[in-house]
């Protein structure tokens, strides 16, 4: 088990959705500290609540063998 160095414990971190305080060492959910919580986080990718920045035009021109 890895250890924090200054105080001995397990390394904690904090769930991205509820913000529950966690161990990462000890966790088959993480980063998220349930499997409710990586559900709503992977709904929340599905539903396009997120997305990753970039120039979907381009996107669609090269699909259809369009490029620019």
């Amino acid at each position: 088990m890895k250890l924090n160095n200054r105080i001995n414990q397990p390394m904690q971190i904090i769930c991205p959705i509820c913000k529950k305080k966690t161990t990462w060492e000890e966790n088959p959910y993480k980063p998220f500290c349930s499997e409710r919580c990586k559900l709503i986080d992977l709904g929340k990718w599905v539903s396009d609540e997120y997305k990753i920045e970039g120039n979907e035009e381009n996107a669609e021109n090269k699909e259809q063998g369009q490029d620019e």
